[in-house]
Order: structure tokens, then sequence, then C-alpha cells
């Protein structure tokens, strides 16, 4: 099996997309990063009222079209309230608990623009102080931001411009390691927006013209269930999601292969489009596992309920512990990049 050229490339693109601060709401810096990376690559894009961003590749042919899409949106937090201790009360963007982010640095961000650190933190976190510090609940009641400021009440924190719906974003604590694995929150879904960058910049350095003319949507509301739900042309017959795929147990996903999606919680993906990339992976000699993820759901299914005729799919690479301290290999990334590279140069299926 030949190594996909862009591998190292993708790990290092993706550091730098999860280096960069975007809970759901806040999108705009690094749709701005993903923007200039396209435009040095002399590829026309657009943006759409919600803020995400369309690239578009002419294809040979311009009656019908693909569309695929990856969010930049991440999860995170706004402030819901200012505590007469002097520290913040948070309402969480995105799905998920609030054990998965106990101990995490965070930023948040004032409207003027200002940033100050802090720590995600049990109110009761002193075994010294609360008898109760492991047994009490992880929710909205107890978890608390520490904020690194001299402060001590809602006076002190307002004076640093401080306000309810500032957001707040988390640490990523990316590492890449010397074996191939990429450590970091929001792998979901940075790190299949970076394999959809390498892609465009691959097809460009290969002067590849595209048998279709094909939209990669940058998508930056995906997490709170809408980012991928309009700005489908008229065109396009096949609609690609790639996302994450869940790992866990009695899931056949893993952190080497790429995940194909048959079915999530909004139902059945297309089965000709499945099978289709099924052939692609057997064909090419390409790692992939066919899974079923229960809780989940995609821009692809966003499309699907918004009423868009759209054949659909949904594939991406293996992410272990998602929604939290996340991971996957190289190796997945790999899998993924040489999948959808096969798939753009392929004819649309029957339908």
């Amino acid at each position: 099996m030949s190594t996909y050229p862009n591998v190292k490339e993708t790990k290092e693109l993706i550091k730098d997309l999860v280096s960069i601060p975007s809970p759901s709401g806040n999108t705009k810096k690094v749709i701005e990063f993903v923007e200039e990376y396209l435009t040095n690559l002399n590829v026309e894009t657009k943006r759409n009222r919600k803020g995400g961003l369309i690239a578009t590749l002419p294809g040979a042919n311009p009656q019908e079209h693909r569309m695929l899409t990856a969010h930049v949106d991440t999860l995170g937090a706004i402030v819901k309230e200012v505590k007469s201790n002097g520290r913040l009360r948070l309402d969480l963007i995105g799905g998920f608990k609030y054990n998965s982010i106990e101990g995490e640095y965070c930023e948040i961000q004032t409207t003027s623009g200002n940033i100050f650190t802090g720590t995600i933190l049990m109110h009761q976190t002193s075994v010294h102080v609360y008898k109760d510090a492991g047994k009490a609940e992880r929710n909205q009641e107890n978890i608390e931001v520490r904020i690194d400021a001299k402060v001590n009440n809602p006076e002190d924190i307002r004076a640093l411009g401080i306000e309810v719906g500032d957001f707040v974003s988390f640490d990523p604590r990316v590492q890449l390691t010397e074996n191939g694995f990429i450590k970091s929150r929001h792998l979901d879904d940075k790190a299949s927006v970076a394999i959809l960058l390498q892609l465009i910049k691959r097809i460009r350095q290969e002067n590849i013209t595209l048998p279709y003319t094909t939209h990669f949507l940058i998508s930056n509301n995906e997490e709170i269930g809408y980012g991928g739900n309009s700005n489908i042309t008229p065109e396009t017959v096949e609609y690609l999601a790639v996302d994450m795929g869940a790992m866990g147990d009695g899931q056949t996903t893993d952190e080497y292969t790429v995940s194909i999606c048959a079915k999530d919680s909004s139902g059945p993906y297309h089965y000709e489009l499945r099978k289709h990339l099924v052939d692609l992976a057997k064909t090419n000699n390409i790692g992939y596992q066919l899974d079923i993820y229960p809780y989940y759901g995609s821009d692809a299914s966003a499309a699907i309920r918004a009423g868009n005729d759209i054949i659909h799919g949904l594939i991406g690479p293996g992410i272990d512990s998602s929604h939290a301290f996340e991971r996957t290999h190289e190796s997945s990334l790999e899998q993924t990049e040489r999948l959808l590279y096969n798939y753009v140069q392929s004819n649309l299926v029957s339908y």
C-alpha cells in the first residue's frame, strides 16, 4: 500500500486548526484561516450568510454536482451567569457532558475581543474542604470557571468586561506522537477539515479535472444541528459529509481505517452511495470499516431534513473518546484521504 503524500502535512494542519478557538457561534477566525489557505491555492470561495465557507472546483460536467462537507465549529460553552463568588457558570454548546471538561483550561472571549484564561472546576473541588468532592454531580450547578484574575465578586468580573453571553473555548492540548497518534480536543471535525483541504491541494497540484463540478462546504454550525442544511446547489446529486467515525463498545470503527457509516440516529444513509464507497475502498486496497453510530447526526442528516433532493453519505477517520479527549492515528487520516481522492474522481451512483 503506497503512503498518501499529504499525511504529514495533514497532521500539522490539524494542529493549526485545533489551536484556533471556534465554538459554534464564534467561528470567524478559523473560517478566515481556511479561506486564506484556499485562496493561496487559487480556489474560488464564497461565504454564506451563516458564516460558513464554500469552495468550488469546476468539473467536466457542470450540470451535475457533488458536495463534500466538514465542519470547523467545535464544542464549547457560553457564560450563563456571573456568580457571587467571582466565578462563572456555564451553558454548554454542543452535545457533551460536564465531566468531560472538568479540570480543563479555557479561554473567555469578551464581546470587545479581550481574552482571559481560566480553569473549569467543580465548586466542591478541594478534598480538604468538601467531603463529597468525588461524589457531587458534575452538572451546571456545580461546575464553574475560575478566572485567572483578581476577582471576588460580580463587580470585579464585569470590570474586566466579562458578561453573560461571552464565549468559552477549551484548551485542545494537541499532541502529535512519534508513532503516529494525534491527541487533541476537537478532532471532531477539524481532522476532516484538514483532510478536505489537503485533498483540494492535491487536486490542484496534479492538475486533475474532476468529472463533476464539486463544492466543498466548510460548515460552521454542525455541532448545533444545522451547518449543512443550506447552500446546496439545485444541480447537486451527491452530498458526502466527512466527519468522525465514533468508537466504543459494539462499534467496528477503529483509529487506523476509514469509517463508512451505514446508519445513525437520522436513519440509514443512501444504500447505493454506501456500496459505491465500499467498492472504491476494496478496489483501491483502502482499509475501511462499516459502522452504525447510534447517537449521532451529521451535516448530511441536516441536509436531508431540510428537504434537499440528494443522495447522502457519511465517512470519516475513526476517533476515540468522541466529544471528550479525542485521539486518532495517521493511518486513519491516510485511509480517509485516499478514499476521498478516489471518490471525487469516480462516477455518480445510480438513482
